[in-house]
Protein backbone atom coordinates (compact mmCIF):
# COMPACT_ATOMS: atom_id res chain seq x y z
CA UNK A 1 0.00 0.00 0.00
CA UNK A 2 1.69 3.19 -0.28
CA UNK A 3 1.91 6.16 1.51
CA UNK A 4 0.31 8.73 2.04
CA UNK A 5 2.00 12.06 1.14
CA UNK A 6 1.11 13.75 4.41
CA UNK A 7 2.45 10.84 6.32
CA UNK A 8 5.57 10.85 4.13
CA UNK A 9 6.35 14.43 4.84
CA UNK A 10 5.38 13.91 8.53
CA UNK A 11 8.05 11.28 8.38
CA UNK A 12 10.60 12.82 6.66
CA UNK A 13 10.32 15.76 9.56
CA UNK A 14 10.64 13.79 12.50
CA UNK A 15 13.50 11.80 10.55
CA UNK A 16 15.26 15.70 10.27
CA UNK A 17 14.58 16.36 13.96
CA UNK A 18 16.55 13.34 14.90
CA UNK A 19 19.68 13.42 12.93
CA UNK A 20 19.67 17.22 14.05
CA UNK A 21 18.89 16.82 18.17
CA UNK A 22 20.99 13.60 17.47
CA UNK A 23 24.04 15.96 16.10
CA UNK A 24 23.78 18.84 18.94
CA UNK A 25 23.86 16.53 21.65
CA UNK A 26 26.81 15.17 20.27
CA UNK A 27 28.32 18.69 19.89
CA UNK A 28 27.81 19.66 23.48
CA UNK A 29 30.90 19.17 25.46
CA UNK A 30 30.82 17.35 28.72
CA UNK A 31 31.99 19.16 31.72
CA UNK A 32 31.75 18.24 35.94
CA UNK A 33 29.39 20.69 36.21
CA UNK A 34 25.94 20.94 37.60
CA UNK A 35 24.81 24.05 36.39
CA UNK A 36 22.86 22.16 33.28
CA UNK A 37 18.82 21.40 34.18
CA UNK A 38 17.59 17.74 34.84
CA UNK A 39 14.94 18.63 32.75
CA UNK A 40 11.86 18.26 35.71
CA UNK A 41 9.29 20.95 34.85
CA UNK A 42 5.75 21.66 36.11
CA UNK A 43 3.26 23.27 35.07
CA UNK A 44 2.05 24.70 38.33
CA UNK A 45 4.75 27.19 40.07
CA UNK A 46 6.07 25.81 43.29
CA UNK A 47 4.71 27.56 47.11
CA UNK A 48 6.30 30.09 48.78
CA UNK A 49 9.29 29.25 50.98
CA UNK A 50 8.09 28.70 54.48
CA UNK A 51 9.46 30.10 57.75
CA UNK A 52 11.58 28.41 59.89
CA UNK A 53 14.56 28.89 62.62
CA UNK A 54 17.90 27.07 61.78
CA UNK A 55 19.07 24.24 63.83
CA UNK A 56 22.33 24.50 65.30
CA UNK A 57 25.71 23.93 63.07
CA UNK A 58 26.83 20.77 64.03
CA UNK A 59 30.70 21.22 63.10
CA UNK A 60 33.59 22.59 61.23
CA UNK A 61 33.11 22.27 58.00
CA UNK A 62 29.42 21.96 57.58
CA UNK A 63 28.02 24.43 55.13
CA UNK A 64 24.54 25.45 55.36
CA UNK A 65 21.97 23.85 52.24
CA UNK A 66 18.68 25.85 52.41
CA UNK A 67 15.39 24.11 52.13
CA UNK A 68 13.69 24.06 48.83
CA UNK A 69 10.29 22.64 47.19
CA UNK A 70 11.06 19.82 45.06
CA UNK A 71 8.29 17.66 42.74
CA UNK A 72 7.45 14.19 41.83
CA UNK A 73 5.30 12.74 39.91
CA UNK A 74 1.85 14.60 41.21
CA UNK A 75 3.09 17.49 43.53
CA UNK A 76 5.62 19.42 45.61
CA UNK A 77 7.51 18.06 48.86
CA UNK A 78 9.67 20.17 51.11
CA UNK A 79 13.27 19.32 51.14
CA UNK A 80 14.37 20.17 54.55
CA UNK A 81 17.35 22.92 55.09
CA UNK A 82 20.57 21.20 56.45
CA UNK A 83 24.02 21.22 56.91
CA UNK A 84 26.47 19.41 54.82
CA UNK A 85 29.83 18.67 55.19
CA UNK A 86 31.54 20.14 52.25
CA UNK A 87 32.39 17.70 49.85
CA UNK A 88 36.03 19.76 49.35
CA UNK A 89 38.24 22.49 50.91
CA UNK A 90 37.32 25.72 49.51
CA UNK A 91 34.21 25.06 47.65
CA UNK A 92 30.25 26.48 48.60
CA UNK A 93 26.84 25.55 48.03
CA UNK A 94 24.70 27.15 45.15
CA UNK A 95 21.31 26.50 46.15
CA UNK A 96 18.86 25.06 43.31
CA UNK A 97 15.70 26.92 42.28
CA UNK A 98 13.05 26.54 39.56
CA UNK A 99 12.88 29.32 36.72
CA UNK A 100 10.03 29.82 34.24
CA UNK A 101 11.01 28.78 30.42
CA UNK A 102 8.62 28.34 27.70
CA UNK A 103 5.23 27.92 30.00
CA UNK A 104 6.98 25.78 32.37
CA UNK A 105 8.60 25.58 36.02
CA UNK A 106 11.93 23.92 35.02
CA UNK A 107 14.46 23.10 38.07
CA UNK A 108 18.06 24.05 38.09
CA UNK A 109 19.50 21.69 40.40
CA UNK A 110 22.19 22.87 43.29
CA UNK A 111 25.91 22.29 42.64
CA UNK A 112 29.25 22.43 44.91
CA UNK A 113 32.33 25.06 43.62
CA UNK A 114 34.34 27.57 44.67
CA UNK A 115 32.03 30.80 43.80
CA UNK A 116 28.42 30.96 44.74
CA UNK A 117 26.72 30.99 41.51
CA UNK A 118 23.39 31.97 40.03
CA UNK A 119 20.26 31.12 41.96
CA UNK A 120 17.37 32.48 41.06
CA UNK A 121 17.64 35.29 42.80
CA UNK A 122 15.86 33.60 45.50
CA UNK A 123 15.83 34.98 49.45
CA UNK A 124 16.77 31.32 50.67
CA UNK A 125 17.65 33.20 53.79
CA UNK A 126 20.30 32.53 56.73
CA UNK A 127 23.02 33.93 54.13
CA UNK A 128 21.63 33.30 50.87
CA UNK A 129 20.74 36.73 50.17
CA UNK A 130 19.57 36.22 46.49
CA UNK A 131 22.92 37.09 45.14
CA UNK A 132 26.37 34.90 46.75
CA UNK A 133 26.60 33.91 50.50
CA UNK A 134 26.97 36.09 53.50
CA UNK A 135 27.13 33.29 56.21
CA UNK A 136 30.79 32.67 55.89
CA UNK A 137 33.73 32.03 53.85
CA UNK A 138 37.17 30.01 53.34
CA UNK A 139 40.49 30.67 54.78
CA UNK A 140 42.51 27.89 53.92
CA UNK A 141 41.56 24.54 54.95
CA UNK A 142 39.02 26.44 57.63
CA UNK A 143 35.46 27.59 56.95
CA UNK A 144 34.52 30.83 59.07
CA UNK A 145 31.02 31.02 59.67
CA UNK A 146 29.22 34.45 60.37
CA UNK A 147 27.53 34.36 63.88
CA UNK A 148 25.06 37.37 62.58
CA UNK A 149 23.25 35.12 60.19
CA UNK A 150 24.54 31.59 61.21
CA UNK A 151 23.19 29.10 63.65
CA UNK A 152 26.70 28.16 65.37
CA UNK A 153 27.41 27.05 68.98
CA UNK A 154 30.95 28.19 69.66
CA UNK A 155 31.55 25.56 72.35
CA UNK A 156 31.53 23.44 68.79
CA UNK A 157 32.63 25.56 66.17
CA UNK A 158 35.43 28.19 67.02
CA UNK A 159 36.10 29.54 63.80
CA UNK A 160 33.56 32.49 64.01
CA UNK A 161 33.17 36.31 63.12
CA UNK A 162 30.16 39.31 63.33
CA UNK A 163 29.68 41.15 60.45
CA UNK A 164 26.58 43.68 61.01
CA UNK A 165 23.80 43.37 58.63
CA UNK A 166 21.21 45.12 57.98
CA UNK A 167 17.40 43.62 57.56
CA UNK A 168 15.11 43.89 54.93
CA UNK A 169 11.46 43.79 56.12
CA UNK A 170 9.99 43.34 52.75
CA UNK A 171 11.97 40.26 51.76
CA UNK A 172 9.89 37.77 49.08
CA UNK A 173 9.04 34.39 50.17
CA UNK A 174 8.76 33.85 46.34
CA UNK A 175 10.19 30.26 45.57
CA UNK A 176 10.78 30.64 41.21
CA UNK A 177 12.38 32.98 38.75
CA UNK A 178 10.56 34.64 35.93
CA UNK A 179 7.10 34.30 35.05
CA UNK A 180 4.31 35.89 37.15
CA UNK A 181 5.00 36.92 40.17
CA UNK A 182 8.45 35.48 39.97
CA UNK A 183 11.61 36.65 41.03
CA UNK A 184 13.00 38.74 38.40
CA UNK A 185 16.74 38.79 38.66
CA UNK A 186 19.16 37.94 35.97
CA UNK A 187 22.71 36.34 36.60
CA UNK A 188 25.62 39.01 36.71
CA UNK A 189 28.63 38.26 34.33
CA UNK A 190 30.65 37.03 37.40
CA UNK A 191 27.86 34.65 38.14
CA UNK A 192 27.98 33.15 34.48
CA UNK A 193 32.03 32.98 34.78
CA UNK A 194 30.99 31.14 37.75
CA UNK A 195 28.88 29.02 35.76
CA UNK A 196 31.47 27.88 33.89
CA UNK A 197 34.02 26.76 37.11
CA UNK A 198 34.04 23.27 37.29
CA UNK A 199 31.12 21.90 39.91
CA UNK A 200 30.57 18.99 41.86
CA UNK A 201 26.75 17.89 42.13
CA UNK A 202 24.92 17.14 45.25
CA UNK A 203 26.66 14.33 47.61
CA UNK A 204 25.24 11.05 48.04
CA UNK A 205 24.09 12.41 51.61
CA UNK A 206 22.42 15.12 50.01
CA UNK A 207 20.49 12.71 47.45
CA UNK A 208 19.45 10.43 49.92
CA UNK A 209 18.20 13.75 51.95
CA UNK A 210 15.77 14.45 49.13
CA UNK A 211 14.60 10.82 48.91
CA UNK A 212 13.58 10.59 52.47
CA UNK A 213 11.84 13.91 52.22
CA UNK A 214 10.02 12.64 49.22
CA UNK A 215 8.65 9.48 51.17
CA UNK A 216 8.32 11.73 53.94
CA UNK A 217 3.99 12.24 53.66
CA UNK A 218 4.47 15.28 56.40
CA UNK A 219 6.27 17.02 54.05
CA UNK A 220 4.25 17.21 51.07
CA UNK A 221 2.17 20.14 50.29
CA UNK A 222 -1.39 17.75 49.75
CA UNK A 223 -0.69 17.56 53.68
CA UNK A 224 1.24 20.81 55.08
CA UNK A 225 -0.30 23.59 52.85
CA UNK A 226 2.80 24.92 52.92
CA UNK A 227 4.28 24.60 56.28
CA UNK A 228 6.00 21.49 56.40
CA UNK A 229 6.04 18.71 59.45
CA UNK A 230 10.09 19.15 59.59
CA UNK A 231 11.57 22.75 57.94
CA UNK A 232 15.12 21.86 58.69
CA UNK A 233 17.38 19.33 59.96
CA UNK A 234 21.25 19.10 61.57
CA UNK A 235 22.15 16.87 59.15
CA UNK A 236 20.92 15.33 56.06
CA UNK A 237 18.11 12.46 56.25
CA UNK A 238 17.74 13.07 59.90
CA UNK A 239 14.14 14.40 59.65
CA UNK A 240 12.94 11.82 62.84
CA UNK A 241 15.81 13.04 64.55
CA UNK A 242 15.13 14.62 68.13
CA UNK A 243 16.93 18.07 67.13
CA UNK A 244 14.96 18.33 63.75
CA UNK A 245 13.19 21.83 63.49
CA UNK A 246 9.28 20.58 63.63
CA UNK A 247 6.30 22.51 62.76
CA UNK A 248 4.47 24.33 65.95
CA UNK A 249 2.81 27.04 66.32
CA UNK A 250 5.87 29.16 67.43
CA UNK A 251 6.92 28.35 63.73
CA UNK A 252 3.48 29.59 62.43
CA UNK A 253 4.60 32.96 63.49
CA UNK A 254 8.54 32.61 63.40
CA UNK A 255 10.10 34.93 60.34
CA UNK A 256 13.67 34.65 59.69
CA UNK A 257 15.18 38.06 58.80
CA UNK A 258 17.09 37.47 55.91
CA UNK A 259 19.78 40.46 55.25
CA UNK A 260 21.34 41.80 51.88
CA UNK A 261 25.14 42.99 51.76
CA UNK A 262 28.14 42.48 50.12
CA UNK A 263 29.62 39.39 49.89
CA UNK A 264 32.31 37.69 53.00
CA UNK A 265 35.47 38.43 52.33
CA UNK A 266 38.76 37.75 54.33
CA UNK A 267 39.94 41.60 54.38
CA UNK A 268 36.76 42.64 56.11
CA UNK A 269 36.76 40.73 59.64
CA UNK A 270 39.86 39.69 62.11
CA UNK A 271 38.64 36.14 62.91
CA UNK A 272 39.57 33.70 65.38
CA UNK A 273 42.85 31.89 64.59
CA UNK A 274 41.76 28.45 63.97
CA UNK A 275 41.54 26.04 66.70
CA UNK A 276 41.55 22.23 67.39
CA UNK A 277 38.45 20.72 68.61
CA UNK A 278 38.08 16.64 69.26
CA UNK A 279 33.74 17.31 67.62
CA UNK A 280 35.71 16.61 64.37
CA UNK A 281 33.94 13.09 63.87
CA UNK A 282 36.94 12.01 62.44
CA UNK A 283 36.59 13.49 59.28
CA UNK A 284 39.41 15.06 56.98
CA UNK A 285 38.97 17.32 53.81
CA UNK A 286 40.59 16.06 50.89
CA UNK A 287 43.45 18.40 49.39
CA UNK A 288 42.44 21.80 48.06
CA UNK A 289 43.13 21.25 43.96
Amino acid sequence: MANHPGITMRRIAIALFVSMLAGSLLSVPLRASADVSVGVSVAVSPPPLPYYPQPFCPGPGYIWTPGYWAYDSDEYYWVPGTWVFAPRVGFLWTPGYWGWNAGFYVWHPGYWGPHVGFYGGIVYGFGYTGIGYAGGYWRGNDFYYNRSITNVNVNYVHNTYNQAVVADANVSRVSYNGGTGGIAARPTPQEESYAREQHVAATANQMKHEQTAMNSPGQRFSANKGKPAVAATVKPGKLNAPDAVRRNEAMDRYEYKPVMHRQAGPRDYAPRQPQPHPRNEGKRHPPRR
